[in-house]
């Protein structure tokens, strides 16, 4: 599959096809599969640039599919819920989805968020100086998208490496939610989506910050994030 390729994973074909026939339309490699446990193994297979992904699926459910291949597959993972509540959506992203999408689905969302992940990851620094940013034991690769602490490879999804890299790019200022979101998504922040509040989370396991007098992410009430340049 090419690098704009796109696998929707749904098992009501009506609802697969139309989401491929309009993905197609908008100039992207869209192909569907229905069955969890093959689903799974496609991802792995064809390392699509993006996975839509339904939760309640045959063979194997999406938070299960998830989980299981996101060690191996680098790629952005978009789930689909019917279910407003935040319970689906927070197990989604605590599992390693890159952000979710609310049934039913509207196209031209669906195409925003869509065309805003797949804007990051084709996007190369200006200048090499660039690519490289470190502070203390952190080491962040933006050409290769890999992360290092105390030298020790970090295995991020996508979209916690996006955001890792907008609080280290702007290290020591304070970002607030809405330009956090608009850069990451492409849209304002709603006020009430847990999405960049769960992978602030995730990074402060994955990178061990657990100074709670001197923490490497600050949360800044009422303000927003900030990532200490001084704490690594």
């Amino acid at each position: 599959m090419n690098r704009q390729s796109i696998l929707v994973i749904e098992d009501d074909i009506d609802i697969a096809e139309s989401i491929c026939d309009y993905l197609q339309q908008e100039g992207f490699n869209a192909v569907y599969e229905a069955n969890g446990l093959l689903a799974e193994k496609k991802i792995l297979s064809d390392q699509p640039s993006l996975v839509l992904l339904d939760v309640m699926l045959p063979g194997k459910d999406g938070m299960s599919i998830c989980r299981d291949v996101r060690p191996f597959y680098s790629g952005y993972i978009l789930m689909f819920t019917a279910k407003e509540d935040d319970i689906d959506q927070i197990v989604g992203l605590e599992v390693g989805a890159d952000d979710y999408l609310i049934k039913p689905v509207k196209p031209r969302l669906l195409l925003a968020k869509i065309k805003a992940f797949l804007r990051r990851s084709t996007s190369i620094p200006a200048q090499s100086t660039q690519s490289l940013i470190q502070f203390g034991s952190l080491s962040i690769d933006s050409v290769n998208r890999t992360v290092t602490l105390s030298e020790a490879d970090v295995s991020l999804t996508s979209a916690e490496f996006d955001l890792l890299e907008i609080l280290a790019k702007n290290a020591g200022q304070v970002l607030s939610r809405t330009q956090i979101s608009i850069e990451l998504f492409g849209r304002d922040f709603d006020g009430l989506e847990r999405g960049i509040d769960n992978r602030i989370s995730q990074l402060r396991k994955k990178l061990q910050d657990t100074d709670h007098v001197s923490p490497r992410f600050k949360t800044i009430r009422n303000k927003g994030y900030v990532l200490a340049p001084g704490a690594w």
